[in-house]
């Protein structure tokens, strides 16, 4: 996810020790701390800031940083009391990818790019669709 371009390049720029520093070779990460729509996949912002995330309850304290975070622990196979809340909040981003199928043709992978570029927050890729 972060090579092909997530986050506008702010989500994990910081390249965190705890996660393999292959993950970052290749990594499309923002320089000065700020959030840059042309280093997502599709070319602009389709996440809110982690600001309106904690102001509606979805941040949970063992990681900050949000879902992705949780995902990238998750991977690493830690499991949590967290799992299943944020397992559901993955499994309703499925939502959009109806969309996608309902109103792109095959192949066409600029059809709908917000939702694309949504879908990869969420480690979906909508380019295999």
């Amino acid at each position: 996810m972060l090579e092909i371009g997530v986050f506008g390049g702010l989500y994990f720029s910081d390249k965190p020790k705890e996660f393999p520093r292959n993950w970052f070779t290749k990594a499309k990460l923002s320089l000065d701390g700020k959030r840059h729509k042309e280093l997502n996949f599709f070319g602009m912002n389709a996440s809110q800031s982690l600001h309106i995330w904690q102001s509606k309850g979805w941040i949970n304290p063992q990681d900050p940083r949000g879902w992705f975070e949780w995902y990238c622990r998750y991977y690493m196979g830690r499991r949590t009391n967290d799992d299943e809340r944020q397992i559901k909040r993955w499994l309703a981003m499925r939502r959009h990818i109806t969309q996608i199928k309902n109103n792109c043709r095959v192949g066409d992978i600029f059809c709908r790019p917000k939702q694309r570029q949504a879908l990869l927050h969420w480690a979906y890729d909508s380019r295999k669709m």
